[in-house]
C-alpha cells in the first residue's frame, strides 16, 4: 500500500498524546494526527475523540522533511456550515473591575514614590 498526499488510508491508534495521535498502518507505517486535524471544532482534549486500538479513517496530507506521515481524521469529516469556536470569558464583576482598579491605582502611587505609600497630604493635594 503506498500512501502518498491525498490516498486515504484506515490505521490503527496506536498512540494518543496531548499533541495528536499516532496511526499505523497495514504496511507498517506510522503517521501522526496532530491534534488541529482531529476535527473542525476546537479540541480541547483529544481523549473525547480518538482511543488507542480505534480504527479511523485517514487522508495522508503529505510528508514531512524526515519523511514522516501527516495525517488527518478532519479532512474526511463534513465540514459543518458554521465553525464552532471556544467559548469566550464574559465580562467580569463590576466589584472584580473596582477591585482591579484600585490595585492597578496603588500599584501605579507605589512605583512613582519609590515605593512608599502617600501621606495623607500627598494624596489631597492631588
Amino acid at each position: 500500500m503506498q500512501l502518498d498526499s491525498g490516498a486515504v488510508a484506515e490505521g490503527r491508534v496506536t498512540r494518543v498524546t496531548d499533541f495528536g495521535a499516532f496511526i499505523q498502518f497495514e504496511n507498517g507505517e506510522t503517521g501522526l494526527v496532530h491534534i488541529s486535524q482531529i476535527a473542525h471544532s476546537f479540541v480541547r482534549n483529544i481523549h473525547d475523540h480518538v482511543h488507542e486500538g480505534d480504527l479511523v479513517d485517514v487522508k495522508v496530507l503529505g510528508r514531512d522533511e524526515r519523511g514522516r506521515l501527516d495525517l488527518s481524521i478532519k479532512e474526511l469529516l463534513e465540514e459543518p456550515e458554521e465553525i464552532p469556536r471556544p467559548r469566550a470569558i464574559g465580562r467580569q464583576s463590576p466589584q472584580f473591575e473596582a477591585k482591579l482598579r484600585s490595585f492597578m491605582r496603588d500599584a501605579k502611587e507605589r512605583t512613582t514614590t519609590g515605593g512608599k505609600k502617600p501621606s495623607a497630604a500627598t494624596k489631597r493635594k492631588k
